[in-house]
Parts: structure tokens; C-alpha cells; sequence
């Protein structure tokens, strides 16, 4: 009269827990300590998380002993390698080309703020910079930008471009910026605050940059904020979290690929 029973079968059936490689750089949460972190290793059949402090702690690969995203999941350790594997994008996303020594520096420039703005130029297109003869300098801030530019002495084989942080209508930088007019200099810039902020928060495992209330210094406040104590640590530990041009916000990449685009024009 009813059918068949509701309760045959394996109706009881236990869902599977999807198994996950363990790459490199890969950000789970450990189910039961709750500590967040980048897959950076393995050790005695254990993987190594690192926290975005720089913490690292080792973890046995238990069956749905992880998080990612949310969900549960039994990490593996991945298959080695294949040998001699070529890379074939530079960090920039460009094509890498392979077998090609360093060009010799051209007399065009590209200067950007500060060292950290230097680093992490380096870090996304010094690949492409060295093989078009590009060499990046840093400035310490842009207060003289008038005077250095007129010291410089651009022309039309010995072009300028220069990285602006903060550079957003009616900011200081966009004042001393207007002020550069020469056709041989290209300024270009993103709207942060710092070069930290050009970092995407996800890569460094937040949900948002803090807001640092008007008057405070911005990267004492950022690091009051993420309870790290010296802003050198701080930088250290955003730097290695970048390892390629996904890991900045689009803002910072425009503005790198026209400053190269700039210097890199062949004159007659």
C-alpha cells in the first residue's frame, strides 16, 4: 500500500570531506586550535602553517582536520613536481623569456616614493625591468619632486617616470604633482594612503585595512591595529605574502604598466 520502506537503504550515509593538495601559499584554518595560516612546508609527515605574523606551527593530516573557506577538508601533502619545470609568466603576468641576460640600464628612470614602494615594485616587475634596462629609485617622499625632476634634466632618450602614492584630487600630492610639466615625465599614481594599502587585504589574511583615525600616524596606526609592534615587522610580513601582481590592487598595476610603457619608448 505505501511502497517501498523509507528507511531502506544506506540512508545514513556520511558525507565525504573533499581532500585538498597542499600547495604552497594555500590559507586553511586548523578546525580545532582555530590558528589561520599559509601552507609554507611539511615536516615529519606534518604541514607547517604560517600565520600573516610570521608565526608558523606544525599540524598533523587528519581527516577533516582543516578549513578552507569555511569548509571542512583532509589536506594531502601534493605530488612532487615534474623536473626542470619552466616557468612561463613573470610575476607580472607577462611572458617570461627565458635565456636572456639583464639589459644595460637605460638612462630613463622610474622613481616611486620609498624603499617599500621599491621592494615591492621589485618583487611584481623586476623580472621585466631588468630585461628592458629599467632601474627604480627611490625618492624620500615627494615634497622636492619639482627640484629633483629639474635636476634629473629629462629628454626624449632620458625619460622620467615617477609613482605617486595617495595621488587623489585635491591631496597635497596631486599639488606638487601639478607642478611637473615637462612632456619627458610621465606621473602616475594610485589613490592609498602607503604602498602597504596597494597590497590586497586577503593576501596578507584580513578582511579590510584598518581606518586610522585622522592625525595618527598611518602605518603606527595599522600596526596598533593588527597588534604587531614595529612597522618593519609589519612590512616583512606583507612583502612575502606577495607573490605576484594578483596579490595588489588593480589601481597600482595601471599605474606600473603605463610608467614602464613611458620609459621604454624608443626615440629616433
Amino acid at each position: 500500500m505505501y511502497g517501498e520502506d523509507v528507511l531502506a537503504g544506506n540512508w545514513r550515509r556520511r558525507k565525504v570531506t573533499p581532500e585538498v593538495d597542499a600547495e604552497p601559499d594555500l590559507v586553511v584554518e586548523d578546525a580545532d586550535s582555530g590558528f589561520c595560516g599559509a601552507v609554507v612546508g611539511f615536516e615529519m609527515g606534518a604541514v607547517v602553517l604560517e600565520d600573516r605574523f610570521g608565526k608558523r606551527r606544525n599540524f598533523p593530516l587528519l581527516p577533516a582536520a582543516f578549513l578552507l573557506d569555511g569548509q571542512p577538508v583532509t589536506l594531502r601533502k601534493p605530488a612532487a613536481a615534474p623536473a626542470q619545470q619552466t616557468r612561463t609568466r613573470t610575476a607580472s603576468g607577462s611572458v617570461a623569456v627565458q635565456g636572456v641576460t639583464a639589459r644595460v640600464a637605460r638612462a630613463s628612470r622610474i622613481w616611486v616614493e620609498g624603499i617599500h614602494d621599491a621592494a615591492l615594485v621589485e618583487r611584481i616587475w623586476g623580472d621585466d625591468l631588468r630585461i628592458e634596462g629599467v632601474v627604480v629609485e627611490p625618492l624620500n617622499g615627494i615634497d622636492e619632486l619639482e627640484q629633483e625632476v629639474a635636476a634629473f634634466g629629462p629628454g626624449p632618450r632620458s625619460r622620467l617616470g615617477v609613482l605617486v602614492d595617495h595621488l587623489v584630487p585635491g591631496s597635497k600630492e596631486s599639488r606638487i604633482v601639478s607642478r611637473v610639466t615637462s612632456p619627458h615625465v610621465l606621473v602616475t599614481g594610485h589613490p592609498y594612503v602607503d604602498i602597504w594599502q596597494a597590497v590586497k587585504p586577503a593576501a596578507i589574511g584580513i578582511r579590510a585595512w584598518p581606518v586610522v583615525p585622522p592625525g595618527r600616524p598611518w602605518k603606527e596606526g595599522i600596526c596598533a591595529a593588527l597588534g604587531v609592534a614595529e612597522p618593519a615587522d609589519m612590512w616583512r610580513t606583507i612583502l612575502k605574502t606577495v607573490g605576484s601582481y594578483k596579490d595588489v590592487e588593480t589601481p597600482l598595476i595601471n599605474s606600473m604598466e603605463r610608467l614602464i610603457d613611458f620609459v621604454t619608448v624608443e626615440s629616433d
